[in-house]
């Protein structure tokens, strides 16, 4: 009899748990859909960032070339497109074939198809990073979560304006989830995707550098070359000359940036009163000091911090220390705004903190937007950066003795 009860007991739960998982991807279908279906309605796709994406995928199919200026601006003029800001296409050409698919689409149909990726992209994420808790504690924010963070600014402005952060934001999980299985080759290929955006990339790459020097992983450090020698034949293939033709585009994007990004050398440029010579000395020393005090915290602490840990402190510290990005670009913040909010509710034994915390990053991170859509200026969006990196450093410095997961908070 008291078998009987307890395979009932069970089952029950069992149905409980389906019943939970199917209400959760109802809600998020719906709000999904609604999130895109409001920005296809209400947001200037056409003259928008997401444009030239989709206009390089749909090249791919029709044999043209995007780094071929007549092509490129004849394709603007094709779709009614007015903003061009660009000759050719401002990113690097072997991304064009990741957004070929979209290009069969209509304009209007890939960027709503683009937005539920993304979306979907993002809630794989925190659902597999919740995971890495063994307790229902923060499995159950997984919903919440997913909410806040729809209304986190750079998560807001990449699904209006169809930024592809969500590669650099794949690539990363999927490194942390293939590191955590020794699979180092495949880890370092994969991360050679984040060069697709060479600013974000590039210093992400060289404070990975280190910390796979840090543990020797050398498997790792050859999957990254293997990777990016794959990326640079690819783009040769359709365009032997398009690494030189993306220096000079990049070039262009750089001059238009200046001082208005939430980045040292943006900063740099504000200090020396617009000197750009003195922006290049002063920026690229903070820079350089950013990358060694950041790669000293990680080979430093090279065996207290696993893979999830070191990346929570490289996507900041990248981000802050390259060229040019706009907060959009900060979508990667994902990944350790999951493991503070985890965390939290670890330490702490409560949600409380958790929904303080968001309930801050969301507020700061859209007034930061705000500001800068009335001032063009993109200069708040630091605030993100401090308030995760500084929440990671504060988490991962009270580690020492981390508390037993938990399986119910009050």
């Amino acid at each position: 009899m008291n078998r009987k009860i307890y395979y009932n007991m069970k089952r029950n739960v069992a149905l409980l748990k389906i019943s939970g998982m199917v209400f959760t991807v109802i809600v998020l279908g719906v709000i999904f859909y609604l999130k895109a279906m409001q920005n296809y309605t209400h947001q200037d796709y056409t003259n928008s960032n997401f444009f030239f994406f989709w206009l390089s995928g749909r090249m791919m199919w029709t044999g043209q070339n995007p780094y071929n200026q007549t092509q490129w601006l004849a394709g603007h003029d094709a779709f009614g497109a007015t903003w061009k800001p660009n000759n050719i296409f401002p990113y690097p050409l072997p991304l064009a074939f990741f957004m070929a698919p979209l290009g069969l689409l209509s304009l209007g149909q890939a960027y709503i198809v683009w937005q539920i990726v993304s979306q979907i992209v993002i809630a794989l994420t925190v659902f597999w990073l919740l995971y890495h808790w063994k307790g229902q504690a923060q499995r159950l924010l997984f919903l919440p979560l997913m909410i806040f963070l729809l209304f986190f600014g750079p998560v807001y402005l990449s699904l209006q304006i169809g930024s592809v952060g969500t590669f650099a934001l794949a690539a990363i999980l999927l490194a942390i989830l293939l590191l955590e299985h020794d699979q180092l080759i495949w880890a370092g290929m994969v991360l050679s995707l984040t060069l697709l955006k060479p600013p974000q990339g590039l210093t992400i790459l060289i404070l990975v550098g280190i910390w796979f020097l840090a543990h020797r992983d050398w498997k790792a450090i050859i999957g990254v070359a293997l990777g990016g020698i794959i990326l640079l034949i690819a783009g040769m293939i359709r365009d032997p000359l398009w690494l030189i033709k993306f220096r000079g585009a990049s070039a262009l994007v750089l001059d238009r940036t200046m001082g208005i990004d939430s980045n040292i050398y943006s900063y740099a440029y504000l200090a020396c009163n617009q000197n750009v010579p003195c922006m290049w000395i002063v920026g690229t020393l903070g820079s350089l000091l950013v990358i060694a005090i950041g790669g000293y915290y990680l080979w430093r602490n090279r065996d207290r911090l696993n893979a999830w840990e070191a990346f929570n402190i490289i996507i900041p510290l990248g981000f802050v220390s390259t060229i040019y990005l706009w907060s959009y670009d900060q979508l990667p913040y994902v990944i350790p705004i999951v493991w503070i909010v985890g965390t939290l509710v670890e330490r702490t034994k409560s949600y409380v903190y958790v929904f303080i915390f968001l309930v801050v990053l969301d507020v700061l991170s859209i007034y930061s937007l705000l500001v800068q859509a009335n001032t063009q200026k993109d200069l708040l969006s630091i605030i993100n950066t401090i308030l995760v990196l500084g929440m990671c450093l504060l988490l991962l410095r009270k580690k020492n003795q981390p508390a037993p997961l938990l399986s119910s908070v009050h």
